[in-house]
Parts: structure tokens; C-alpha cells; sequence
């Protein structure tokens, strides 16, 4: 299958990337169209890109007669009718996370690109990480025996001067870090933890989330690669205007999962929780614990003995992601085929569970997934 390309979202952080990756996929591979709200970086791109069409107006992308393929990179609250216009109209697509605004946006997308036999991607990249990988293999070995508890810090600090952008409005963006490395990581956990037959899912949530930034220079209409450049050249109080965020950027998520196993779940994007200082992921077993540092270490403790390393994965990066994972699960999934990859019925079970952390904040007691999720579907 030859892949004509719409891209949406086509100048931003997440889409100018993915636009490089696509251009160096191979001969099969074209970019037709392009969406972008800002002219100069969007006629750049055409150029770049060699796309016969730049346009502000996501229709006119979707619609192309030469696109089959459309990657949806927009803020969040923009996905659903792009993807359910894609289901119409019979496009494959790549849908950023949070895939919905809320589950029920999420089911329904899931549900169109289903029933009309599309190819369907979602970029949980976590689980194409190398020490995530070989961790996912130990569990599956027994060598942990039954998990009894997950706990997972992720916290990706922004700079301390980094400008107010679209992420940090509760109007636009799904939850927040919530919705942006929650997803990521709860989508890990589960697929690290489940079996053929048996998913790893969570039960309940019980969540504290909060803002706990300062206000951000407020620069208009930036994105976050705009942002980040100002922030390596300014301190915060360059700007004259400030703004508070109302997204949140940080939370701490107790959960408890299927089997009994219980845990925490510690997400922030403030500037003031600083990664790497502990691992990054522990996985507590009847038999053993595992502690996953990114950096590649594992570090192992049987019964009542002391953590040793285990062994130190290298990494080996990514590659051209689209080559090597996008294109051959929409090739399967096209073809009625298995495919390992995540597509939008994974971004729907996280979907419920960022939906039901949002809700446990706001009221301050536990959520039961399954309950959620009925009430959203049928709402």
C-alpha cells in the first residue's frame, strides 16, 4: 500500500518531526497536503515537504482525493471531528494522545475507524523503548511472579522560564499532564503487565491533581517549540504579562488494578520536580521486584535481599519511527490482519483511565473505571 499523506497540525512540535520522518520513509511514501494556522511556517513546510496543498481549513486536507492517510497532531480538543470525518470519507489515520477530549469522543472514534475497515495508529513510542522492552520480557519470564504493586514517577520538568502555550489551558487540553504523560504512562504499564487473555487494566483511581507552576510569560499564540527556544534565552520575568495555567501539571495517582495489585502513579510537567533522581519505574512481584531507570539500568531484589544491577540495556533510539512501526500497523490493520501496535482502541482504555483521574481530582474520591466509561459511552 503506497501512503498519500495529509498532515494536520503539519508546523507544530509534535507535527515538524514526524513531517522529517515521513519524508525519509521511503518511495512509498508521499505528502500531499498540509493544515497550519500560521501562513509562513505552513508555505515553508509545502515547500519543504513538496506537498501540493497548504491550507488552515483541517477539511480540505481530509478531503484531498490523493490523501489516504491523515495524521492528526492537533491540540486535543480538535481530534474528533477530524477523525470521524476520516471515517467517513475513508482515511487511515495517526491520532496524537489524549486521542479525545473525553472517553466518550474516544469510543466513538474508535467504533467509526473500526467499522469502516481503516488503518489506525496511536504514538504510545514508550513501549519501542529498549529497556521498557527487555522489562516487559523479565515479567513475562515469571521471574517477578504475581504483581503486587507498580509505581511510576515521570516527571518532565519544563524550564522554569518556559511562555504559557496551548498545553497549559484547561479549554484545550485533555486533563493536562494528566493527559499528556499519564496516557503514556498508564498505556505502558498495561501493556508491560498484560498476557494473551488477561489485561492488566486498572479498577479504581483515587487522584490528587493541582497546578503548581507560577504564571508564564504570556506570548500570544506560541507553540511549544517557540517556547522552549524563549525560555533558553529569557528568565521568566523578561515578560510583562503573565498568565496562569489551568491545565494541570501535576498529579499523584493512587490505582488499583484488576488482579489486586495496587500502586502510585506520580506525573508532573512543574519545573520544580526534577527527573531523574530515583527509577523511573518499579514493578513489585511475589517473587522479585524490578526497578526500570530510562537510563537503560535494571536493578533487581529477590526476597529479602538487596537491589543489584541486573543488567544495562543500551539504547538505541528510535529510528525513523514511521518506517518502523506507523505505516506497518496501518498496513495490517488495513488488511484485517493482528497487529502489536497501539491503534485507537488502546487510546480509548486510556482515555478512561485519564477521564477518571480528571474526575477523582475534582472530587476528590475514588473513581471505578468500568462505571465511567458506561456513563460517558451512553452519555
Amino acid at each position: 500500500m503506497e501512503f498519500g499523506i495529509g498532515v494536520l497540525g503539519a508546523t507544530g512540535f509534535i507535527g515538524t518531526p514526524y513531517r522529517q520522518e515521513i519524508r525519509e520513509a521511503g518511495d512509498a511514501v508521499k505528502i500531499v497536503a498540509l493544515c497550519a494556522r500560521r501562513r509562513d511556517r505552513l508555505e515553508a513546510a509545502a515547500k519543504e515537504d513538496g506537498a501540493v496543498l497548504a491550507t488552515d481549513d483541517w477539511r480540505q486536507v481530509v478531503e484531498h482525493p490523493d490523501v489516504n492517510l491523515v495524521v492528526v497532531a492537533t491540540p486535543d480538543a480538535l481530534h474528533y471531528e477530524a477523525v470521524m470525518a476520516c471515517a467517513e470519507l475513508g482515511k487511515h489515520v495517526v491520532c496524537e494522545i489524549p486521542v479525545g477530549l473525553n472517553v466518550g469522543e474516544a469510543y466513538s472514534m474508535w467504533l467509526a475507524i473500526r467499522d469502516a475497515g481503516l488503518g489506525h495508529f496511536v504514538p504510545f513510542w514508550n513501549r519501542n523503548v529498549e529497556v521498557f522492552r527487555r522489562a516487559r520480557e523479565i515479567v513475562a519470564e515469571g521471574t517477578l511472579g504475581e504483581i503486587k504493586a507498580v509505581i511510576y514517577r515521570w516527571h518532565n520538568a519544563r524550564p522554569a522560564a518556559i511562555p504559557f502555550t496551548w498545553r497549559d489551558d484547561a479549554d484545550v487540553s485533555a486533563s493536562g499532564t494528566i493527559g499528556d504523560v499519564g496516557s503514556h504512562a498508564y498505556d505502558l504499564v498495561r501493556w508491560m503487565l498484560s498476557r494473551e487473555g488477561t489485561e492488566f487494566e486498572a479498577r479504581r483511581v483515587l487522584v490528587h491533581a493541582d497546578v503548581i507552576s507560577s504564571a508564564k510569560p504570556d506570548l500570544g499564540a506560541i507553540d511549544l517549540s517557540e517556547a522552549l527556544d524563549w525560555s533558553g534565552r529569557h528568565a521568566r520575568q523578561d515578560s510583562a504579562k503573565q498568565r496562569q495555567g489551568s491545565a494541570y501539571d501535576y498529579a499523584s495517582i493512587a490505582w488499583e488494578f484488576h488482579n489486586g495489585a495496587v500502586g502510585m502513579l506520580l506525573i508532573s510537567h512543574a519545573p520544580v520536580l526534577r527527573k531523574g533522581l530515583a527509577p523511573e519505574l518499579e514493578l513489585h512481584g511475589s517473587e522479585a521486584s524490578l526497578a526500570v531507570h530510562r537510563s537503560g539500568k535494571l536493578m533487581l531484589a529477590q526476597a529479602d535481599a538487596e537491589a543489584e544491577l541486573l543488567e544495562t540495556v543500551p539504547d538505541s533510539g528510535f529510528g525513523n519511527r514511521f518506517a518502523k512501526y506507523v505505516f506497518p500497523a496501518i498496513r495490517q490493520r488495513a488488511a484485517g490482519q493482528p497487529c502489536e501496535h497501539p491503534g485507537l482502541d488502546d487510546g480509548w482504555r486510556v482515555q478512561i483511565f485519564t477521564d477518571a483521574s480528571a474526575l477523582s481530582a475534582q472530587r476528590g474520591g475514588w473513581v471505578e473505571l468500568a462505571e465511567l466509561d458506561a456513563q460517558l459511552r451512553s452519555g
